[in-house]
């Protein structure tokens, strides 16, 4: 069997996703291609012996039982292996690339510019990339807005930087213009860094193309801080994040031991899925109360949120509790819903809602207690990616250009049972990564804080 179907131990955050694979048959693994690869590839003069094929497979379901299957019958559903391949579709000589930023900031994403950017250069010798400035409306006309041209020079130290150096944006913008604007542009290959929102729009982008029947590469590299893309193990900025609401919990406890009854309270990112604020809480096991948005709670009542911290403070003096911004919305968003220009529902503010209510109550029964509320969303965006998320970009950007110039598209690079691979972008927007709260990983959690459900039934 080639070691390419073999797996070193499957991390949590792919544990928690695997789970939630009821039936392989609905994911499709198949990856576009535009053509024949007949071009050498100028890898080969430096004598290059880590060619791949797309033979070379990663199985979905990395277990002996799915191993001893495949063995068995010869079947298994199987992700196509990342790296650069011996032939090319693109001719490196006459290729033009572009590179377009969308969504939210994220640690790291200057970081896969550069990577994308420098091996086009000296991987394959193409000297510039065409950076689309403020997501996709830099190719809509109306806007106006300058392109930026990417060489090695001009990328030299973006990724020391928090950010984008291209910028980002929100919202849909017509498809049928954005393809336009790469007709004139002579684009053949778009490299999009992005999350969900971006996925779907990239989906209609490679529609629009193949409709017209354009020879253009879509290649995505998934980026969202909440770390909530299917079929992705993990995503690049979320060590980075959990790393700083690390550091912000620290704070929070040192405040929440320095007073009599006091309360670290800190808010992270995490808008649908908790796994900042879950992986933080394994992580330094200083938080006493975990909150996300895939473990409902009450607040009042005998086992709600209330009296736990009540009793908290009565036994040790001191809590710290850690809420993901999108847990316990049903007491902060009412019937009301607005949404985002990209179409998220805008979220209530759970944090400072806490921080309130807290007070009131601890007023309410005549109990002397002191809060401390730290919200260090922006700055855990914003800041330059750690060393271990640096060298995941640097490989998410390598492997982009690798599958683009052989052609392939419509595909997304993912890190899985620890592989690089490709996986459809449209495979990718299906459903949306959750912690499983049934897991391992969860149990880690409840083991590290003590709480209760919090619920009363």
């Amino acid at each position: 069997m080639p070691d390419e179907y073999l797996s070193c131990p499957t991390p949590w955050a792919m544990s928690d996703i695997i789970d939630e694979i009821a039936d392989e048959d609905e994911i499709d693994t198949t990856i576009k291609t535009l053509g024949d690869a007949r071009i050498e590839s100028p890898l080969m003069k430096r004598a290059m012996t880590c060619f791949v094929t797309d033979e070379s497979r990663v199985l979905l379901r990395a277990s002996y039982a799915a191993v001893e299957h495949w063995q068995r019958t010869g079947l298994a559903k199987s992700f196509e292996l990342a790296g650069p391949r011996q032939f090319l579709y693109f001719d490196p000589t006459k290729t033009r690339c572009a590179i377009v930023t969308c969504g939210g900031l994220c640690p790291g994403i200057n970081d896969v510019i550069r990577s994308i950017v420098l091996t086009l250069n000296y991987g394959y010798g193409i000297s510039s990339a065409v950076g689309i400035r403020y997501g996709l409306r830099g190719f809509i006309p109306s806007y106006e807005l300058p392109i930026m041209e990417l060489t090695p020079a001009a990328v030299d130290r973006i990724h020391e930087y928090g950010g984008t150096i291209l910028g980002s944006s929100r919202g849909n913008q017509p498809v049928e213009e954005i393809v336009d604007a790469m007709v004139r542009m002579n684009i053949n290959i778009l490299f999009m860094i992005g999350g969900d929102g971006t996925f779907r729009a990239a989906v209609d982008i490679q529609r629009e193309i193949e409709k017209r029947a354009l020879k253009i590469a879509i290649v995505t590299i998934p980026k969202t801080i909440d770390n909530d893309i299917y079929l992705v193990s993990k995503t690049f900025g979320f060590e980075t994040a959990v790393e700083m609401a690390c550091d912000a919990i620290r704070c929070a406890h040192t405040e929440a031991v320095g007073a009599p009854n006091c309360i670290g309270l800190v808010k992270v990112m995490g808008r649908h899925s908790g796994f900042i604020a879950a992986a933080a809480t394994h992580a330094l096991r200083e938080v006493n109360f975990c909150l996300i948005p895939e473990s409902d709670f009450d607040l009042e009542g005998g086992n709600g949120l209330l009296k736990a911290v009540e009793r908290r403070l009565r036994q040790r003096s001191h809590a710290v509790i850690l809420v993901a911004e999108g847990a316990g919305q049903k007491y902060v968003t009412g019937d009301k819903i607005s949404r985002d220009a990209s179409g998220n529902i805008k979220l209530g503010d759970i944090g400072l809602f806490l921080r309130d209510t807290f007070k009131e109550y601890f007023k309410k029964i005549g109990m002397e207690m002191v809060i401390r509320y730290i919200d260090p969303s922006y700055l855990v965006r914003s800041v330059p990616a750690n060393v271990y998320d640096r060298l995941y970009c640097a490989n998410l950007g390598q492997n982009a250009v690798h599958a683009a110039m052989a052609g392939k598209t419509g595909l997304m690079v993912s890190r899985w049972n620890d592989r690089y691979v490709h996986v459809p972008i449209k495979e990718a927007i299906k459903r949306r990564k959750q912690v499983n709260t049934s897991s391992r990983f969860w149990l880690s959690v409840l083991e590290a804080t003590g709480q209760s459900s919090l619920k009363n039934t």
